[in-house]
């Protein structure tokens, strides 16, 4: 099936996960469709703040032209430390049709971006499948790239198996009652589990061309936090013995204190360089070898 007809049949089922809401593993039970928010502010209608072409992501997906992205605005995490709280927490940005949606991926197709980089998309998964089925009937040829925080409704992910071509979750936290105190999930390890598993059944270990891009597979990242808070060993482990020692992982050492973390000790801090190579050895340690730049 190619994918214009993929999506139609996907945006159809997936429009019922609006009605009582539960596209991400909040649940809210909300009916979307009618207009009301839950806990990631997310309504009828994508929300969105920015598009354009990035450079600021990892090499494989920015090559010479830029990584098409797309910013959505709200989120089901609101990670107390989030770098980008104005839009994740206080929801700025502008409500977009789905035909809206499908132009701007059809701009960054027409500017030359190497791919449509969708950037904290999971509470608009239905809006985002309608805008694809749009934008492959009018000639998008570009890799999807679903750039999320890794707490992801398995059942959700299932709707994107074939329409997405690269997944760039985050793995954020093992410790259960740190997910709780910076993002309201004590869940967050173990659903984050289920969902990388599902992401790396899809398309596997990432695949790079001969041009250095990435055109399929999984991408990880983890962003080191201060005094371990990250998990990072049992992270690790997780992803060398459950997913693949050949994922392709992003081991992040660019933490500051933004929002709230400002005030929340030891989030108030940088991380040290040795924190981020302690890291970095942990990861090597479990025979991880593919490190994005």
């Amino acid at each position: 099936m190619d994918k214009e007809k993929l999506a139609k049949e996907r945006a159809e089922l997936a429009k019922e996960f609006l009605i009582e809401c539960k596209l991400c593993p909040r649940g809210c039970g909300i009916n979307r469709l009618k207009g009301k928010q839950g806990f990631c502010g997310g309504g009828r209608l994508a929300r969105i703040s920015g598009v354009g072409p990035h450079f600021g992501e990892e090499r494989v997906l920015v090559g010479r032209h830029g990584s098409g992205t797309i910013f959505f605005s709200g989120c089901n995490l609101k990670c107390i430390f989030c770098q980008n709280y104005g839009i994740s927490h206080l929801n700025e940005g502008r409500e977009v049709s789905d035909e809206e949606l499908a132009e701007e991926m059809l701009y960054l197709q027409y500017i030359g971006c190497h791919n449509i980089n969708l950037v904290t998309p999971t509470h608009f998964v239905p809006q985002i499948i309608k805008a694809l089925e749009i934008a492959y009937s009018k000639g998008l040829e570009l890799p999807i790239v679903y750039n999320c925080g890794g707490y992801e409704s398995w059942e959700v992910l299932k709707l994107l198996e074939g329409l997405v071509d690269i997944y760039m979750p985050d793995l954020k936290f093992a410790d259960p009652q740190v997910g709780e105190e910076l993002s309201q999930a004590p869940d967050y390890y173990q659903v984050a589990q289920q969902a990388i598993k599902e992401m790396h059944r899809q398309v596997g270990d990432l695949a790079i061309n001969g041009k250095g891009r990435a055109q399929k597979g999984l991408l990880l990242r983890h962003l080191i936090l201060p005094e371990g808070l990250a998990g990072t060993e049992e992270a690790m482990r997780f992803i060398s013995q459950e997913i693949s020692p050949d994922t392709y992982v992003n081991i992040m050492d660019q933490y500051r204190p933004c929002y709230k973390a400002k005030e929340t000790p030891p989030l108030n801090r940088r991380i040290t360089r040795e924190e981020y190579q302690k890291a970095l050895q942990i990861a090597k340690g479990f025979g991880l070898h593919r490190f994005a730049d």
